[in-house]
C-alpha cells in the first residue's frame, strides 16, 4: 500500500481561507492547502507570508483590517474562543469601555488545558453557542445580552454595565423578558 501523497500547494485555496480571516491562516490550514512547514518558511523568506505569531501567518500583500489583533487571537484558540466581557462591550458599542486587555472566553473543557496565554489576554472558560454567539468585524463575540450577563456577574465597573443595559434597551437588542430572566436578581436596573 502506498503512502498518501500530500496535496500540492494550492495558493488559491490558501488565499480563499485567508480572505475569510482577514488575510490570516493557521499552520494547519496552510497544510490542508498543501503547504508543508518548510514551504511556509520558504514563503516567509520570500516575503509572500509573514509570521504573525506561532502557528499563524498573514498573506503579506493582503489589505490591513480593523480587528487584526483579534483575528490572530481567535486563530490562536483554534477558532474555539469568543470575545466577551469588556471586549464585547466595546465591539458592540454598548459602553465607553476601552479594555486594557482582550477578554476572551474559551470552551469550559479548555479550563483543564495548560495554555501559553498571549500577553494582554484575560481568559474565561464557559461554553458559548447558539443565540449567545454573534459575529462582529470577522470575529466571534458574545451577543449583547450574553455580554451584559457576563459583565453583571464579573468585576466590571457598574457604569459600564448600566450603560450597556440602557443601550440594549434603546436599540432593541434583547426583549424585556430576556433581560429580566437572564440578569442576576441582584442587578439593580436603572
Amino acid at each position: 500500500m502506498q503512502a498518501k501523497r500530500p496535496n500540492p500547494p494550492d495558493w488559491e485555496r490558501l488565499y480563499e481561507v485567508a480572505a475569510g480571516q482577514g488575510g490570516y491562516v493557521t499552520t494547519r490550514q496552510a497544510q490542508e492547502a498543501g503547504y508543508s512547514l518548510p514551504l511556509l518558511t520558504h514563503h516567509v523568506k520570500q516575503g509572500r507570508l509573514e509570521r504573525a505569531r506561532r502557528g499563524v501567518y498573514r498573506l503579506a500583500h493582503y489589505p490591513a483590517g480593523e480587528h487584526e489583533d483579534l483575528i490572530i487571537l481567535w486563530l490562536w484558540s483554534q477558532q474555539a474562543g469568543v470575545f466577551s466581557h469588556e471586549t464585547a462591550l466595546c465591539l458592540h458599542h454598548l459602553s465607553d469601555a476601552l479594555p486594557a486587555v482582550h477578554h476572551f472566553t474559551l470552551p469550559a473543557a479548555w479550563a483543564r488545558r495548560r495554555l501559553r496565554v498571549p500577553r494582554g489576554v484575560r481568559l474565561y472558560f464557559a461554553d458559548v453557542a447558539g443565540a449567545d454567539l454573534v459575529w462582529v468585524g470577522g470575529v466571534p463575540v458574545t451577543s449583547p445580552l450574553r455580554t451584559l450577563v457576563d459583565c453583571a456577574t464579573s468585576a466590571v465597573l457598574p457604569e459600564f454595565i448600566h450603560s450597556a443595559y440602557r443601550q440594549i434597551q434603546q436599540r432593541g437588542l434583547a426583549a424585556p423578558d430576556e433581560l429580566r430572566d437572564r440578569l442576576p436578581r441582584s442587578f439593580g436596573r436603572r
